[in-house]
This record gives C-alpha cells, sequence and structure tokens, in this order.
C-alpha cells in the first residue's frame, strides 16, 4: 500500500488496477500517483479543509476595513469624460 511520495508512489499502471484500494487508502492519508509528473489523490474532507476560507469575506472587510481611516469617494456630479475610440 503506497503511502510517500517518492519511493512508495504508486505507479498509474497501479493506480488503474487498484483504484478501489487506491480511493480506500485515500480516506486515510494523501496518495502518490507516478513518477514522472507525479499527482497527488486526497479525500474531498481533507481538499475542502485546505480550500474553505479561514472566514469569510464580509468578516475580513469589516476587521480589515476599519484601519484604512476615511475612503474619499468621488463627486457624482463630477462632469463626464470624453470616451476615446468612438
Amino acid at each position: 500500500m503506497p503511502n510517500t511520495q517518492s519511493e512508495d508512489a504508486w505507479t498509474v499502471a497501479e493506480a488503474k488496477a487498484k483504484l478501489s484500494e487506491l480511493l480506500r487508502c485515500a480516506d486515510e492519508r494523501p496518495q502518490y500517483i507516478g513518477a514522472r509528473k507525479p499527482y497527488v489523490l486526497i479525500s474531498v474532507e481533507q481538499w475542502e479543509a485546505l480550500t474553505k476560507p479561514k472566514e469569510s469575506m464580509g468578516e475580513w472587510l469589516v476587521k480589515n476595513m476599519a484601519n484604512l481611516g476615511e475612503l474619499e469617494l468621488p463627486d457624482r456630479k463630477e462632469p463626464s469624460r470624453e470616451i476615446p475610440f468612438q
């Protein structure tokens, strides 16, 4: 049962032949496939834990925008600009 990146990586042929075992092993820890161009197979739970933001964008904005001070907005009555390339 392969489980380290270099020595015990699954070959592509092994991974194809033993897909059920490969998927079962991926629930426990990452599985490495291939030698020349290696890939890593992980469970969806591991993937979501790695990619889920630690806080929402709204929480981040509330926490970090307070430190910026006043935000200067342009005057809405400002004359329109000339649009090139018409």
